[in-house]
C-alpha cells in the first residue's frame, strides 16, 4: 500500500494494518500524522479488497494524544484541525463498511483515545490503559469523545473518567465491556491480526450491514431500528452469500463466502 514518515500500512490478503509511526513521541499527533491517517483511512474505506482493518501504534503506546510541544493549540487552527483533519479520519473508521480493530499495546490518551474508541473492536495488552486528561489542561474532550464515552461507560462514569482524568486499566476496560480482549504485553497485535483474518473470511455484506445497523441504532429509537434492519436485510436475502450460507448449513459444511 503506502509508507511514509508518520503512518505505515501493510497488507496481508484482505486485512490492512495501519500503524501510527511516531514512537519517539508516543505517537503524538502532528499535522502530518493526522492528515496522513485521514487520507489512508478514507482510501481503505473505499477499497473493496480490504475486508478488515487493524489500527495500532508503533513502540510502547497507541497514542499519547495531540503533540502539544510541537504544535501549541490556537483557537481557529484547533477548530479547523478537528473538523478537517481529525474528524474525517474518525468518521472514516465509524462509517467504513468493514470492521476496524484497535490494538492497544500501551496507553491511548487524549485524541488518541478517540481513535481507539471509535473502532469497532479493541484488543488491549495487560499494561495498556485509557485516559482523557483534557480538563487537566483546561480543555474538554474532543474527537467525538463526548458522544463515545457516555455510550461506552454511561453518563456518570464518563463524567468521572473525564473530570478526574482517571486511568482505566485493561482489566477494568474488559470488565466494563470497553475492551473485547486482553492479552499479555506484546501479544495484542498478533491477536488482533489473527482476529481480523477470521473476520475477513466472514460474509462482507452481512458484516457491513451489521455495523451500519449497530451504529444507526445508537442514535435511534426501537421502531427506527426495526425499520433499518428490514431495509438492510432485504438485499442480504438476495445475496450469493446467503444462498451459500444456507446451503452449507444444510450440507453441514463450512461456508465458502464470495462477499457478494
Amino acid at each position: 500500500m503506502s509508507e511514509n514518515q508518520s503512518v505505515i500500512v501493510e497488507r496481508a490478503g484482505p486485512v490492512a494494518s495501519v500503524e501510527l509511526n511516531r514512537p519517539a513521541v508516543l505517537n503524538a499527533f502532528n499535522r502530518d500524522l493526522r492528515c496522513s491517517l485521514r487520507d489512508i483511512l478514507q482510501l481503505l474505506a473505499n477499497d473493496a479488497t480490504v475486508r478488515a482493518v487493524v489500527l495500532t501504534g508503533a513502540g510502547n503506546a497507541f497514542s499519547s494524544g495531540a503533540d502539544l510541544k510541537a504544535e501549541p493549540p490556537v483557537a481557529d487552527q484547533t477548530q479547523q484541525q478537528l473538523l478537517e483533519e481529525y474528524g474525517p479520519g474518525l468518521l472514516a473508521i465509524s462509517e467504513m463498511p468493514k470492521p476496524v480493530i484497535a490494538v492497544l499495546d500501551g496507553p491511548a490518551v487524549g485524541i488518541g483515545l478517540a481513535y481507539a474508541l471509535v473502532c469497532d473492536l479493541r484488543v488491549m495488552s495487560e499494561s495498556a490503559y485509557l485516559q482523557a486528561p483534557f480538563n487537566r489542561i483546561g480543555l474538554l474532550p474532543d474527537g467525538g469523545l463526548s458522544w463515545l464515552l457516555p455510550r461506552l461507560l454511561g453518563s456518570a462514569r464518563a463524567f468521572e473518567f473525564i473530570v478526574d482524568a482517571v486511568k482505566l486499566s485493561a482489566a477494568e476496560c474488559l470488565q466494563l465491556g470497553v475492551a473485547n480482549r486482553v492479552v499479555a504485553d506484546g501479544a495484542a497485535r498478533a491477536a488482533a491480526l489473527a482476529w481480523a483474518q477470521t473476520l475477513a473470511e466472514q460474509p462482507a455484506l452481512a458484516i457491513a450491514a451489521t455495523k451500519q445497523a449497530l451504529r444507526g441504532a445508537a442514535g435511534s429509537d426501537f421502531r427506527t431500528a426495526i425499520e433499518l434492519e428490514a431495509e438492510l436485510q432485504a438485499p442480504l436475502v438476495d445475496s450469493a452469500d446467503f444462498r451459500e450460507g444456507v446451503l452449507a448449513f444444510r450440507e453441514k459444511r463450512p461456508a465458502k463466502f464470495q462477499h457478494r
